[in-house]
């Protein structure tokens, strides 16, 4: 376990301080890091009938598909069997997923990356959590245990040691009144919800904010018509007078997160890194164009770093991407939004 901690406290000065130009050498270093000691990702590897010695470029990578997170623990662990037991430190994160399905299960060791992870990747979008008061409208997530971003924005509330910060489960009368409040005073604020739960809010209590700014973070959760992103943004930006609505885009099995400030145009922090592949060629991978999407997180050095997604989306040349749907056998999940 010594030698465990002494990788990661070595692995998170190379990633967090690293320089855009080191990223493949990360990248190539954590696959053969991962095909060593990670027993699903090496049989995956090994199943595509892919020589280790052979991956020498980003698009050389094999991603696993997230549905292996359902199906099997992906850990990369030093046991030779790929066993490592819970402790009371270890983070069990599990996806909202819909009625009937299997959730997917993220073990995380060590919650300082993860909370390294997001709170770096917020304050190069937002800066310091210090200068705003946080709302949160997250009532599908609160209401079930696990949730990654419930932890993700818990902490990030704590963050801003603001007395108004805080959860709102289905008390819109009091989040209106709080909003009312912080607009008042010109208080710099972020409201984080869930689609369905904004969009509600919304229509019963529209009003302008202009000390205000909307992360929506996708997902319907059955409480009406799934929407393009464009059409949500439309209806929020209306009911409160906005010209952006930002967006963040995450998972269960991702520690890190992309964020969008407007136009659901999505930027990653410099340890992450999207491509796409080809649908009907899994292993023909681009850096840039539609297709579906391929996530690099190198905070995912505990799992895995290479991850096949079931999002559909567009890369542009200089690495932003926008979300544009799901893929046709995909289950929807709460984090989803379809974009046409």
């Amino acid at each position: 376990m010594q030698r465990l901690n002494q990788i990661r406290a070595q692995w998170n000065v190379k990633i967090f301080e690293q320089t855009p130009a080191r990223f493949e050498e990360l990248a190539l270093e954590a696959f053969r890091y991962q095909y060593a000691l990670n027993q699903v990702y090496r049989q995956f590897t090994d199943a595509l009938r892919i020589d280790p010695t052979q991956v020498n470029a980003l698009e050389k990578i094999p991603f696993l598909p997230v549905s292996f997170f359902k199906s099997s623990r992906v850990l990369t662990a030093p046991d030779p069997e790929g066993r490592l037991s819970e402790t009371e430190q270890t983070l069990r994160f599990e996806s909202s997923g819909t009625t009937g399905t299997l959730p997917s299960v993220h073990l995380v060791q060590d919650p300082g990356l993860y909370q390294k992870s997001f709170c770096n990747g917020f304050e190069r979008t937002f800066g310091l959590p210090e200068r705003w008061c946080l709302l949160a409208l997250l009532p599908s997530y609160l209401e079930r245990e696990h949730s990654s971003l419930v932890y993700m924005t818990r902490h990030l509330i704590e963050q801003t040691d603001h007395p108004h910060s805080g959860f709102y489960l289905h008390d819109y009368e009091k989040l209106h009144a709080t909003l009312f409040e912080r607009e008042q005073n010109k208080q710099a604020t972020l409201l984080l919800g869930v689609s369905f739960a904004l969009l509600e809010f919304a229509e019963r209590f529209p009003m302008a904010l202009n000390h205000t700014q909307l992360i929506e973070t996708g997902g319907m959760k059955g409480r009406g018509p799934e929407l393009t992103r464009e059409e949500l943004h439309h209806r929020l930006q209306k009911a409160f007078g906005l010209y952006t609505v930002c967006s963040e885009y995450g998972m269960t099995e991702l520690l890190s997160q992309a964020w969008s400030t407007g136009k659901g145009l999505f930027k990653t922090p410099p340890w992450m890194k999207v491509m796409v592949r080809e649908e009907e060629d899994p292993l023909s991978v681009r850096l840039q164009g539609t297709g579906a999407l391929n996530i690099i997180d190198l905070a995912n050095i505990d799992s895995c770093c290479f991850i096949a997604t079931e999002d559909i989306g567009l890369l542009h040349p200089q690495g932003h991407f926008e979300v544009r749907g799901r893929m046709d056998h995909a289950e929807w999940r709460g984090c989803s939004l379809l974009m046409l």
